[in-house]
């Protein structure tokens, strides 16, 4: 059985949802102690819970500690990863609802039923568009289309959007399943192709996202960045607001939003959205910081090496790939000077 520090490096969710990946992926039992003990309220979360649930149920796993607010958990998966249509809602794991974002439960489960024989269906409910997560549209137009350059053939389809703090949302996802994974070379972006967004609210009056996509367009416009914005009043259960600009580069994609919240004028709201984005693209770097952590995970899985160059190695990265290394699956060399990572897996030892 593999223990698992949950409060090493930046001892946050990122450690639980690796570890339930890989355990689920090699069949090895885990225990993870100090789960998320780097937070201001640690422990497992209703999105946490339900993405331990959701690892445990494609493999069958036994579990103990799994409850709101347990900080240690045993996972001892029970049988290979097993494709099927699955239903994980983010709500049910705490009395009231949550909002919590099903993004994460996605990551949790995505690549072990990937690489499982038979293609999968997943339908899941919760928040969709979450501050401090990536939002479903970051993983419909950034983290998705990466995997599939990877092999990962992975379709999403938004039904509802949910917003903190009363999510909502809901999100089906097609897996292929029996995907071989291969490595990724990002040393360079290329040319800016376009930068195209998405100002949406819902049950809130439809001059705000337009108001949302009119500042976007032209502050981006005046970076010397030209965007087109789309402005939406889309389908959810309470009122919403946010922006999500995607830019897509010759060879890499990158995405940043900004959400809504009372008081806070619709401008300012785009302004959020294109400071990030005009301050990666004066990096020059292929990668963002947070598809250089998503990607790792992938990248160890891979048949072959990966290389690729990032705008920041964050804390969040570093402690991604010393879990990834407790498992033996990979060694991951991390160059702070040049921002760059490279992965190696042992190849032969990532098939479950």
């Amino acid at each position: 059985m593999i223990e698992i520090d949950g409060s090493y490096g930046e001892g946050g969710g990122q450690v639980l949802r690796t570890s339930l990946s890989l355990a689920a992926i090699t069949g090895q039992p885990i225990t993870i102690a100090g789960i998320r003990a780097g937070r201001k309220r640690p422990g497992l979360a209703a999105q946490h819970l339900t993405a331990v649930r959701a690892a445990a149920k494609i493999c069958q796993a036994k579990l103990r500690g799994d409850a709101l607010g347990s900080m240690m958990l045993e996972f001892i998966p029970g049988t290979s990863v097993q494709p099927g249509h699955y239903t994980f809602d983010v709500t049910e794991a705490q009395q009231g609802g949550s909002a919590g974002a099903m993004t994460l439960v996605l990551q949790t489960i995505l690549l072990p039923l990937a690489m499982a024989c038979a293609g999968s269906q997943l339908t899941l409910k919760g928040g969709t568009h979450v501050p401090f997560s990536p939002t479903m549209t970051y993983i419909e137009q950034v983290y998705l289309p990466m995997l599939r350059r990877m092999g990962v053939e992975t379709t999403a389809k938004l039904r509802a959007w949910g917003w903190y703090p009363q999510g909502g949302g809901e999100m089906q996802i097609q897996v292929s399943g029996g995907d071989k994974i291969n490595g990724i070379t990002l040393l360079e972006r290329g040319k800016l192709q376009q930068v195209r967004g998405l100002a949406v609210v819902t049950e809130l009056a439809s001059h705000i996202p337009q108001r949302m996509a009119n500042r976007a367009e032209n502050l981006l416009r005046e970076a010397g960045l030209k965007a087109n914005v789309q402005a939406l009043r889309e389908k959810g259960v309470a009122p919403g607001a946010g922006i999500f600009l995607t830019a897509e580069y010759q060879h890499s994609l990158t995405g940043f939003g900004g959400f809504g919240r009372l008081r806070l004028p619709a401008e300012k709201v785009a302004d959020i959205a294109c400071r990030q984005l005009i301050e990666f693209h004066h990096t020059g770097a292929p990668i963002d910081e947070h598809l250089a952590d998503q990607l790792l995970l992938p990248a160890a899985l891979a048949s072959q090496e990966s290389r690729y160059r990032t705008a920041e190695i964050t804390r969040h990265l570093t402690t991604n790939a010393a879990i990834i290394e407790q498992f033996g699956l990979a060694r991951v060399t991390v160059d702070e000077s040049e921002n760059m990572v490279m992965v190696m897996p042992r190849v032969g030892e990532n098939t479950p």
